[in-house]
């Protein structure tokens, strides 16, 4: 037994510096006992463990100090310089966090006491010694630590007590070997981060490191008031994180007005084949809330399905139109004229080479299931899709672009394949320079009469570089003069640049779409993929003149923002939509007859002399439909005319074909979900029985999988 005396000189004696060897095993036998301390731990979850902190600590030191490793005063310094280095860290950290938070913490039901039931130990006397000391600790679980022995000294950081050799040191409770081992694997890169505080606890004092899985600590924050602080449970992940802020952008827009045809007869508008908002809308009602009104473009909703239309018989005609007028179901005053476009299908056989390059976002807030992950499955089913003489490059952005993979034969598919799977995100968003190097290698395997297109997969904005929508408008329109075109993919929510998307889409020559699963992604990848990648026609504008002798006033449903000035219809400089092979194209107006009573616009006072003189050429039709067009590889535009007759219309809505039934019923559904005034009083009943009666064949259950939509829009905005 060591004499007073002894220890006073040991107290005030110089700690030699500890060798590397020396600091292993001391390291080793904490370890040893930590292990062997987790392996006696049997608390269930939610209750104290068998042995609190200063308990712990200890147990330690009884066990370490015997051995002859310790024989030595500077081997036993050794062993409390890393345990007193790790306490004062985290009472410092308790410290921060009182000064960030204005010393206040909120109590919450965990602070209440709480009736312990005794735990069954390993070993007898740990049992006996947690069962007598219950009472007692349950009245001083305020404390930072239990109160010392009259001759020991706390250190200013208050995380390590120097005691009377009798008894063995006291640690903070903040402190635990367990935390110890953890930081320490953290340090070496082993582990992750500990995860954020949950629940109260956390909205008062984020940034907390969390407590050891297998004890509740309770304690008092140095120098905060009479609150007590408690450590709860961990909570799943979705819990403790805070609401994720939406930055999706979204263009505004009116919807179109309900025109007279005497004042203005002329509607022109650029075609559309994007599906991004069916998307959109689709996820917003599966998530159960009713998607935002701007987020609703009619015309894409209708173009989602693909209808059997009459197509071209020749190539030499890239297109065939169709159309039909109808009563309108809403409104027994008007009727609908229905214009359908088909595109000429081209045979697998006669597909045109294709070079393609994947230009990646692989930025930070890709990091999510719905985004980076589902975007690498999404293009897998592309690659599949493909020929062997196609080329794909693929390029990434994220703070800065990098060339993944050159220019590369699909013949090399493993390749290809591999790069994709070894995408990571990280950084932010320098979306130009992406764009810029995806056209170059774009150019650098231009394949002359084929199919050269950028095919961008992205989240959100360019938060780097060029980031204004004209300036981007600007630069694709300029690249897309050399041939190459441009899709658009969006993916994820809450950071999903809508406006951009749609923007750079339509001045590249290409389509947008949203993708939300990877049913959707087989949809636009594969099932849609000649449609996507295959080109049949470009520029494509639709210009229709109402005969004001017949038609009082009409209204354009949807196509809001590809409206066209009448000038623009003969200028070939204007860029419109494309028309991909096989693909469908749908436009709906609503006309009133003259006559009918349904007008909504008063007739002008000096009007009718124009119209009444007998005079009016054609005085037998509705309307003249023309489409103006150009070839993929041609700059001169051509004209497809069809004037619309009696001999178009048909007497009830009923002897409509299935397909104009189905398409009409989802302009009605569009319309309702952004609570346009011509369907106010159309209930989504009505659209419900509409489109179950025109269902049809449904191969690939797109419709069924609206109806069930109808189903959920009703019931989270009623049925009005």
């Amino acid at each position: 037994m060591v004499d007073d005396n002894e220890l006073n000189r040991l107290r005030h004696a110089d700690v030699p510096v500890p060798d590397a060897d020396a600091k292993a095993r001391a390291f080793e036998a904490a370890m040893r006992a930590y292990d062997m301390d987790e392996k006696t731990d049997t608390a269930a979850q939610g209750s104290a463990s068998g042995l609190r902190l200063t308990e712990r600590a200890q147990k330690l030191w009884s066990e370490i100090m015997p051995k002859k490793l310790f024989a030595t005063p500077a081997i036993a310094g050794l062993v409390a310089l890393p345990i007193a280095g790790y306490a004062t860290i985290y009472m410092l950290q308790e410290q921060s966090l009182h000064s960030s938070t204005g010393g206040k913490i909120t109590e919450t039901l965990a602070d209440k006491p709480a009736t312990v039931k005794p735990l069954t130990v390993a070993e007898p006397d740990k049992q006996k010694k947690a069962d007598a000391d219950s009472e007692s600790r349950d009245a001083t679980e305020a404390l930072v630590a239990p109160a010392p022995p009259p001759k020991s000294e706390s250190t200013a950081a208050g995380g390590l007590v120097q005691q009377d050799p009798s008894a063995a040191p006291v640690l903070s409770p903040r402190f635990d070997l367990k935390t110890y081992k953890n930081t320490k694997d953290m340090q070496h890169g082993t582990l992750p981060a500990a995860p954020a505080p949950s629940d109260e606890f956390s909205r008062e004092s984020a940034g907390l490191m969390p407590s050891a899985p297998n004890a509740a600590r309770v304690g008092r924050m140095p120098g905060a008031e009479s609150k007590l602080m408690v450590q709860p449970k961990a909570m799943p992940a979705d819990q403790m994180l805070p609401p994720e802020q939406n930055r999706d952008r979204v263009e505004d827009f009116k919807t179109n007005p309900v025109r007279a045809a005497l004042e203005d007869p002329v509607s022109t508008f650029s075609i559309d084949v994007d599906t991004a908002s069916y998307s959109f809308v689709r996820r917003s009602l599966k998530e159960g809330a009713l998607p935002q009104a701007d987020t609703v473009r009619v015309e894409e909703m209708i173009n989602y399905f693909p209808y059997d239309w009459k197509g071209p018989d020749a190539a030499t005609t890239p297109f065939n139109s169709t159309v039909s007028v109808m009563p309108t179901p809403w409104n027994e005053h008007t009727k609908l004229m229905h214009v359908a476009i088909k595109g000429f299908d081209v045979k697998p056989a006669e597909q045109p080479k294709a070079n393609l390059v994947f230009l990646i976002d692989v930025s930070g807030s890709m990091n999510e299931q719905d985004k980076l992950p589902l975007l690498q499955s999404a293009f897998r089913l592309l690659v599949s899709k493909l020929k062997p003489d196609d080329t794909v490059s693929i390029v990434t952005y994220a703070g800065d672009a990098g060339t993944v993979l050159e220019p590369t034969k699909v013949s090399e598919k493993d390749k290809i394949l591999n790069a994709i799977d070894t995408l990571r995100p990280g950084g932010s968003t320098a979306g130009e320079a992406g764009i810029k190097e995806a056209y170059r290698l774009a150019q650098k395997s231009f394949v002359k009469d084929g199919v050269n297109r950028v095919m961008l997969a992205t989240d959100g904005d360019f938060n780097i570089g060029q980031t204004d929508d004209d300036d981007l408008k600007r630069l694709i329109e300029q690249e897309r003069k050399t041939g190459v075109f441009l899709s658009v993919f969006g993916f994820g929510r809450g950071n999903l640049n809508d406006q951009m998307m749609q923007t750079i889409a339509q001045n590249g020559n290409g389509t947008a779409a949203y993708i939300d699963t990877l049913a959707e992604a087989e949809k636009v990848l594969v099932e849609d993929a000649s449609s996507t990648l295959f080109t049949i026609a470009k520029d494509v504008k639709i210009q229709v003149e109402f005969n004001p002798n017949k038609v009082s006033e009409y209204r354009l449903i949807g196509y809001e923002t590809r409206a066209l000035n009448r000038e623009d219809f003969n200028n070939d400089r204007v860029d419109a939509g494309e028309i991909g092979s096989g693909h469908s194209v749908t436009a709906i107006y609503e006309i009133t007859p003259k006559g009918s009573g349904g007008e909504q616009i008063d007739p002008l006072r000096y009007g009718q002399a124009s119209v009444n003189n007998g005079g009016v050429a054609n005085a037998d039709e509705y309307a003249f439909v023309k489409i103006r067009y150009k070839l993929p590889n041609e700059d001169v535009s051509k004209l497809i005319t069809t004037p619309v007759t009696s001999a178009n219309e048909v007497s009830s809505f009923d002897q409509a074909s299935t397909d104009q039934r189905f398409s009409v019923a989802v302009a009605a559904f569009g319309q309702k979900l952004r609570d346009e005034d011509a369907t106010a009083k159309f209930g989504y009943d009505r659209i419900m029985e509409i489109a179950t009666a025109a269902r049809g064949a449904d191969p690939f259950g797109y419709r069924s999988e609206f109806l069930s939509l109808v189903r959920l829009a009703s019931a989270l905005g009623g049925n009005r």
